[in-house]
């Protein structure tokens, strides 16, 4: 764990909802735009915990569900973590780009793919929300690349990548006018400079 903190999702179809969140060190993936590079470059700052310890956490602060994110998340075996979390009536919220194969039952699984490591097919029909990250107008066709994939009640989100929001959040909303199928996902927690 690189970090952990209770707070609120932020973004796509449970925005606003209470959440732990445990960060996971390492990603083989490592986008330019990520907001979390301390989670593949920090590893002085990484920490072993005990599930048992994760679950009393999240009873202490009295959160209903956990959201399990990097780095990329899936580089581990969740299966120990997502089975104590459901017999504590905790719900798991995974957020992964879909590139290694999830080992874990979660309540809701986040994937946001990214074009320099494509998701596993499998991790595409798991999926309960696509999210694709919007920095340039080609990022439209890498969306919709993967509707005819994913299950047929997969919420689908457009987001503006945050460093570019000046630009892409106009040209984002302007998508989903003329595609209604897709939805906006902001990065809430940043304009209110929360974590």
């Amino acid at each position: 764990i690189v970090e952990e903190f209770f707070s609120f999702q932020a973004e796509g179809r449970n925005s606003g909802m209470a959440a732990y969140f445990i960060r996971l060190f390492g990603c083989n993936v490592e986008c330019g735009f990520c907001d979390e590079k301390k989670t593949w470059k920090e590893k002085d700052k990484v920490k072993k915990e005990k599930v048992k310890d994760i679950i009393e956490k999240i009873k202490e602060v009295k959160a209903k569900n956990l959201v399990i994110t990097g780095g990329e998340p899936t580089l581990y075996n969740l299966i120990p973590l997502t089975n104590e979390l459901k017999k504590n009536n905790i719900n798991s919220f995974l957020e992964t780009s879909g590139v290694n194969t999830i080992l874990g039952d979660f309540t809701f699984i986040t994937l946001s793919p990214k074009k320099k490591l494509l998701p596993k097919e499998e991790n595409i029909k798991k999926a309960n929300e696509l999210k694709v990250v919007i920095e340039n107008e080609d990022d439209f066709l890498f969306a919709e690349s993967f509707l005819d994939k994913i299950n047929k009640d997969c919420f689908l989100y457009l987001q503006p990548e945050w460093n570019k929001r000046e630009k892409t959040t106009q040209i984002v909303i302007s998508y989903i006018k003329k595609h209604p199928c897709w939805r906006l996902s902001l990065q809430m927690n940043k304009y209110i400079n929360e974590k």
